[in-house]
């Protein structure tokens, strides 16, 4: 997709978010959950490939359990730079709200090392079906990012393999946020409606 709908939503005069450019991590590749309250409580999945992090909304967020098969819609490609990003797009921008780092870490090819497999992942995206091993803090071992057939394309599942890091019991990334976070202090004080701010991002 590339960058142009990404700056073409954003007013990086009254945003925080980085403008950016095609970058990459010099050894492995990154990848960045973020937890984003704008007009609903969702997850960003942003993978990074070929310079930029390919991106999807999971609205009830990654789940270690094999048995949840969450929907992850994609969206427009976001820059390297914003797996940093954490904090308050102002009011009146697009995705007002509040962000967060959820988890972060590199991620790999499932049968490869690294980013000399960079090329079997992107096979992997335009084939509609990404399999890949995730070193987060929260998030480790086999996933899938699968297409939705007979669905627009935009339409994915996000799905943990049985492996030695999945589990059988019931899991909500929600109970897997700290309590003082600023999405949790928001939703402490105002319940669910929708946190905006009218001051710009420092």
């Amino acid at each position: 997709m590339g960058l142009v709908e990404y700056k073409k939503k954003r007013n990086f005069n009254e945003t925080a978010e980085p403008a950016g450019a095609v970058k990459k991590s010099k050894d492995k590749l990154a990848f960045v959950i973020q937890r984003h309250k704008a007009s609903r409580l969702h997850y960003d999945f942003r993978l990074e490939m070929e310079g930029v992090l390919k991106s999807w909304a999971v609205p009830k967020g990654p789940s270690l359990n094999p048995k949840d098969k969450r929907l992850a819609m994609m969206v427009e490609d976001h820059p390297y730079d914003y797996k940093n990003f954490a904090g308050e797009i102002p009011e009146g921008n697009y995705g007002a709200g509040i962000v967060e780092i959820w988890d972060e870490g590199t991620y790999e090819y499932i049968d490869g090392e690294g980013i000399d497999d960079e090329k079997k992942l992107m096979t992997g995206l335009k084939s509609g079906n990404l399999k890949f091993i995730m070193h987060g803090k929260k998030l480790k071992g086999e996933f899938a990012l699968v297409r939705l057939k007979g669905e627009d394309e935009k339409s994915w599942l996000l799905i943990k393999h049985r492996d030695d890091y999945a589990v059988d019991e019931d899991y909500s990334s929600e109970e897997d946020t700290p309590k003082n976070s600023p999405i949790n202090k928001w939703l402490a004080q105002h319940g669910k409606g929708e946190p905006t701010s009218k001051k710009k991002v420092q």
